[in-house]
C-alpha cells in the first residue's frame, strides 16, 4: 500500500502536481558578452510623419507635451538616470523577445516605447536584427524593420490612422515576444492581449483576439473597452491587470502551434487569481497556426516565492522550454536603501533576489494542468571564471540585477542567449543612476539543456 501510494505522489508530481518539488538548480557559466548602449538611437523612416520623427515627448507625470529635446528626467523611482527625453529619433530598447535564426544573426523587438499607452503615441514599434561579436563585445543592429498597418487590419482607430504610411505605435499595442517564420513574423501583444501576423515587409496581416476554453481574455487596455456613459451603469469586463497579457511567445518545432504566455494571471467570476497548490498561476495558450485559431488547450505556470512576472519563453523540444521567471526588485543589496519605504537617490528600495531562467515541460499529458518546472539557473549567480563579463562588480560572478529580464533562447545543444529589457530611460539596476545598457550574453549551460 505504501508503494503505491509513493508512487501515485509520483506520478502526479510529474503529470502536473507541485512543481516546487521537482526544482533543481543547474549552474550557469558566462561564455561571452555584447553590450549595444543604452543611448542607442535609430531615425524614424523617410516617409513616416514628422511627429514621430523626436519620440518621449509626453513622458512627464503629468503627460503634458514636451517638445524641446532632453528636458525630462529619466526616472527609476527616486533615482534619477543619465538619459534625458524628449529623444532626436526612436530608441532602439526595451528588447522584449529573442530569436536565433540558421544564419547567425538574431531577431528580436522593441516594446511598446515608454511603459504605457499613454506615453507611447510617439514610439514606433519595430524588429531588430541584430548580430553579436562575443570575441570583441559588440553588438552591432543589421536592420530594423518599422512595423505598419497600410491595409487597415487592426481593429480599432491606430495613432497615425490619417497617413498613408499608416505606422503602428506604442499607443496601439504593447509588442512583447516574436516568432519570425518563413513568410513574416508573429508577434504578441499585452494590450488586447493579441496574437498578430506581419509579413516580411513588416505589414499587419492578421490580428487575433485571445480567448481560453471560448472565453474572451481581456486587458483594461484593449482598445475596444469603453466605460460607458452613464456612471451608474456597470463597467466592463475585463480579467488581467494591466501589462498581464502576452509577454512570452513560444512556437512548437514544426511550425504548427504557437504558445502564448501571459504574464499575468487570470481573474475568475469570484475576482480571484488561478493558482496552482496556492501559488498563483498564468496560463499557457495554444494557438493552431494552420486553422488560424485557439485549441482550447493551455497549461498553467505556477510561479516561485517571490515570482512575479516571465520575461520570455521559447522552446527547446517537442515538449520543454526556457521561461524567464522574475521578480519587480532592481539593483543589488550592498546598495540597498536602509529603510526601503523611504527611497532616496542613491541607493536601491528593493533590490533583485529572484531573477530566473526555468526548464519546464509541458506536453499532452498534462493539458489543463501545471507545468512540470525540471530546473533553473540563477541570473544573480552566474560563473565567470574567464572573467568575460564586461558589467558587473562581482569577482568571478556575473549577474542581472535588472527589473525585466525579457529575452531567452537556445542557441546550440549547451549555450542559451539572455539580455535585459533596459526601459530605456527608466530602469537603473546595474547603477543607481544610470540608465541601464542593453546586455546580450552567452551562457554555457550544457546540464541545464539536457536535464530530464
Amino acid at each position: 500500500m505504501i508503494r503505491l501510494l509513493l508512487a501515485s505522489v509520483a506520478l502526479a508530481a510529474l503529470i502536473g502536481g507541485t512543481a516546487s518539488a521537482q526544482e533543481k538548480v543547474f549552474p550557469a557559466k558566462l561564455a561571452g558578452q555584447a553590450i549595444l548602449p543604452a543611448n542607442t538611437l535609430a531615425p524614424a523612416p523617410a516617409d513616416a510623419p514628422a511627429f514621430l520623427k523626436t519620440s518621449g515627448k509626453f513622458t512627464t507625470p503629468d503627460r503634458k507635451r514636451t517638445d524641446k529635446l532632453g528636458t525630462v528626467d529619466g526616472k527609476d523611482g527616486a533615482r534619477i538616470t543619465d538619459v534625458k527625453l524628449p529623444l532626436d529619433g526612436q530608441p532602439i530598447q526595451g528588447f522584449s523577445g529573442i530569436k536565433t535564426m540558421a544564419d547567425g544573426t538574431f531577431w528580436t523587438l522593441s516594446d511598446n516605447g515608454f511603459g504605457s499607452k499613454f506615453n507611447s503615441s510617439d514610439s514606433m514599434l519595430f524588429l531588430h536584427q541584430m548580430k553579436f561579436d562575443w570575441a570583441s563585445n559588440k553588438a552591432e543592429v543589421v536592420k530594423n524593420l518599422f512595423l505598419s498597418d497600410p491595409n487597415k487590419v487592426a481593429p480599432f482607430p491606430i495613432v497615425t490612422e490619417a497617413t498613408e504610411t499608416r505606422y503602428l505605435t506604442g499607443a496601439d499595442f504593447d509588442i512583447e515576444s516574436v516568432q519570425p517564420v518563413a513568410d513574416g513574423f508573429w508577434i504578441g501583444d499585452e494590450f488586447g492581449p493579441y496574437l498578430m501576423k506581419f509579413d516580411l515587409q513588416g505589414r499587419l496581416t492578421d490580428v487575433f483576439a485571445t480567448t481560453l476554453e471560448g472565453k474572451p481574455v481581456v486587458s483594461p487596455d484593449n482598445p475596444l473597452i469603453q466605460l460607458p456613459g452613464n456612471p451608474t451603469a456597470k463597467n466592463p469586463v475585463f480579467n488581467l491587470k494591466r501589462s498581464g497579457g502576452f509577454e512570452g511567445l513560444a512556437m512548437s518545432k514544426d511550425g504548427s502551434k504557437l504558445y502564448g504566455l501571459l504574464e499575468g494571471w487570470i481573474y475568475k467570476e469570484d475576482g480571484q487569481p488561478e493558482t496552482v497548490d496556492g501559488k498563483n498561476a498564468i496560463r499557457v495558450i495554444e494557438f493552431d497556426v494552420a486553422s488560424k485559431k485557439w485549441t482550447g488547450r493551455s497549461w498553467l505556470y505556477p510561479f516561485a516565492d517571490k515570482g512575479a512576472s516571465i520575461g520570455d519563453f521559447n522552446m527547446i523540444d517537442a515538449s520543454t522550454a526556457l521561461v524567464i521567471e522574475r521578480d519587480n526588485g532592481a539593483g543589488t543589496k550592498d546598495k540597498a536603501c536602509a529603510d526601503p519605504k523611504q527611497p532616496k537617490p542613491d541607493c536601491f528600495d528593493a533590490p533583485a533576489e529572484l531573477k530566473r531562467v526555468y526548464k519546464i515541460e509541458f506536453n499532452d499529458a498534462n493539458v489543463g494542468k501545471s507545468v512540470r518546472k525540471i530546473g533553473y539557473i540563477d541570473l544573480m549567480n552566474i560563473q565567470d571564471p574567464d572573467n568575460k563579463k564586461k558589467a558587473g562588480n562581482v569577482a568571478g560572478v556575473y549577474d542581472m540585477p535588472f527589473v525585466t529580464i525579457e529575452n531567452v533562447d537556445v542557441v546550440d545543444a549547451t549555450h542559451i542567449i539572455i539580455g535585459n529589457d533596459n526601459n530605456l530611460p527608466f530602469s537603473a539596476g546595474r547603477a543607481v543612476d544610470k540608465a541601464d545598457n542593453n546586455e546580450f550574453s552567452l551562457l554555457e549551460v550544457g546540464e541545464f539543456l539536457s536535464a530530464k
